[in-house]
């Protein structure tokens, strides 16, 4: 039986002065009850911008968004990278934050994440492996498979994640062009052997730690999503992925 998280109700958020500039992108396809749902728990305040970045939703979600007075974005090329480097030009700011509106990840760790980023860091993870924080949304082959590669970027690549593929997390935007994420020669021959498309926070992950950035975590419990479909391909993911790492302790400098 799954758990349930019982949330502690969000504390009022005094105003901070930031440093940083929070772009908050936000994924989704077909998510109307998850964004009916934990959208407006998302304080406009808390961040400087706000994308929802659509898959080609026909369910509703487009239109909720912007009835909500969001920025919306319709991927035209499949597939969540190609989806950021689409919607890459209509960030503003420094720090690009992505956040599941399914359930997985909880608003109210919005503050804190942007918080960290604004001491300085390059990259800060919601874990979901750092204690006290724990996944209702695991089964054992995702709860295994986060922690074999995990442990992989950190023998590999040097890292000392407790989660190295989360979605949730804030990065430091020139990171993309630094770390070569939009780049398809590095997914291009993966996603070929594996007929599948891939993200780019594993591989954010590994060259984060390869080349030594500032990162820290902090505990993020991950509830059940809410409503939709959950869009895992394990077994096609998990290979690309270990290809990429692999690849990357030999090829990338």
């Amino acid at each position: 039986m799954t758990p349930t998280l019982e949330l502690a109700p969000p504390a009022a958020v005094a105003p901070v002065t930031r440093t940083c500039t929070v772009s908050l992108v936000v994924p989704t396809l077909n998510e109307i009850m998850g964004m009916r749902e934990i959208m407006p728990r998302v304080r406009r305040g808390w961040v400087d911008q706000i994308i929802v970045l659509d898959g080609g939703s026909t369910d509703g979600t487009v239109e909720y968004a912007r009835e909500q007075g969001y920025e919306v974005h319709v991927q035209t090329e499949p597939g969540i990278r190609f989806a950021y480097r689409e919607v890459l030009p209509l960030v503003r700011g420094d720090v690009i934050l992505t956040f599941s509106p399914d359930g997985n990840s909880v608003p109210e760790l919005l503050p804190d994440l942007v918080a960290k980023m604004d001491e300085g860091y390059d990259m800060v993870i919601a874990s979901r492996y750092k204690p006290p924080a724990r996944s209702a949304d695991d089964d054992w082959i995702t709860a295994f498979g986060n922690w074999l590669f995990t442990r992989t970027v950190n023998l590999l690549h040097g890292g000392r994640y407790t989660d190295a593929m989360v979605i949730y997390r804030a990065y430091r935007t020139r990171l993309v062009h630094e770390l070569e994420l939009g780049d398809d020669r590095w997914y291009r021959t993966p996603e070929w052997l594996f007929r599948t498309r891939v993200s780019w926070e594993p591989l954010l992950s590994a060259r984060a730690a390869r080349r030594k950035l500032k990162v820290c975590e902090i505990p993020g419990d991950e509830p059940a999503r809410v409503g939709g479909t959950r869009k895992l391909q394990v077994l096609k993911w998990g290979a690309a992925y270990y290809f990429q790492f692999l690849r990357d302790f030999f090829l990338w400098r």
